[in-house]
């Protein structure tokens, strides 16, 4: 007696292929790719890792990277200072775990901040056009050569600050133009597009249509460069220590760290000091800049390096 079974289809058609890969969304087809990039993914690993190391750093260690002992100052990495203390007795260790708290706060909210700002007025710049755009990219080439070291200064002078969050808006009000241009360029080709048009036609908010149409269409480069500035606002921030105008000691970031052993005597004979704040800089940036470079093929898959 003949039985009729099902048997489940799996089809290898390309057309059957393409049509099931043309109805994912372009920001899963962008996940996807961005899942093949190894060395991103393992640049988010490490980067997650950096990240709880940092939260984590009162499980990792039981010393405060603020209390000044003088008994204990200068010492070689033992049992008790895996990493040796400082010139005042600081755990070098418990510095450098708590030191990515800084960092990494002052590079997020920092972006957050800049993506925001340089979003609003390059949207605007780029929407309206005429004597709006004018007005923001006049301001926008005053900021670009607006002198930022000397107004770290001044405020320095002024505010005499060490607060972290007065720094953060700093570097903030100074680091926006160049998203402002990005935004005024994809919103100046957007804008003539034809679901934009539509959207006018039935009477749809300026806002409306920047966020509901323009914004997302922009995500792709606005995702990439989010990342690129963050690294990049990390190493500012590391700069600016070095030179003594980034966090202020007794709080501790990788920046001061490191200035603090830049030395003669401390770069020849104590390693320990200097090359672990060096190597978490270097890597969350790295990390960050291939992040970066992997967002950026997944956008756009047919960018030719």
């Amino acid at each position: 007696m003949a039985t009729n079974m099902l048997i489940p289809e799996t089809s290898t058609d390309p057309g059957k292929l393409n049509a099931r890969r043309s109805s994912k969304s372009p920001n899963r087809l962008a996940m996807e790719r961005f899942m093949k990039n190894k060395m991103a993914v393992a640049s988010v690993i490490v980067l997650l890792l950096i990240v709880a190391m940092s939260l984590a750093a009162p499980l990792l260690t039981h010393w405060n990277p603020r209390q000044v002992n003088l008994m204990i100052a200068d010492q070689p990495p033992s049992a008790q200072h895996l990493l040796g203390t400082d010139d005042q007795g600081i755990d070098y260790l418990a510095r450098d775990l708590y030191g990515g708290r800084a960092d990494l706060l002052i590079g997020f909210v920092d972006m957050v901040f800049v993506m925001v700002i340089g979003i609003v007025l390059g949207g605007l710049a780029g929407y309206y056009g005429g004597w709006i755009d004018s007005i923001i990219m006049r301001f926008c080439d005053f900021m670009f050569n607006f002198p930022f070291i000397l107004l770290i200064i001044v405020i320095v002078a002024v505010f005499n600050f060490s607060n972290i969050w007065l720094l953060i808006c700093v570097i903030a009000f100074t680091s926006w133009p160049a998203i402002a241009r990005l935004v005024r360029g994809l919103f100046l080709s957007l804008r003539e597009s034809e679901y934009v048009l539509a959207a006018q036609t039935v009477g749809a908010g300026v806002w409306r249509i920047i966020l509901k149409h323009m914004l997302p269409n922009s995500i792709g480069p606005l995702v990439v460069n989010a990342t690129l500035l963050m690294s990049n606002l990390i190493g500012a921030e590391a700069a600016l220590a070095i030179v003594g105008f980034g966090v202020k000691q007794p709080s501790p970031s990788w920046g001061n760290v490191l200035s603090g052993a830049l030395n003669f005597l401390v770069l020849q004979s104590e390693p320990w000091a200097w090359i672990p704040p060096a190597f978490l800089i270097t890597l969350t940036i790295l990390c960050m800049n291939f992040i970066g470079d992997g967002l950026r093929d997944a956008f756009d898959p047919t960018f030719e390096k």
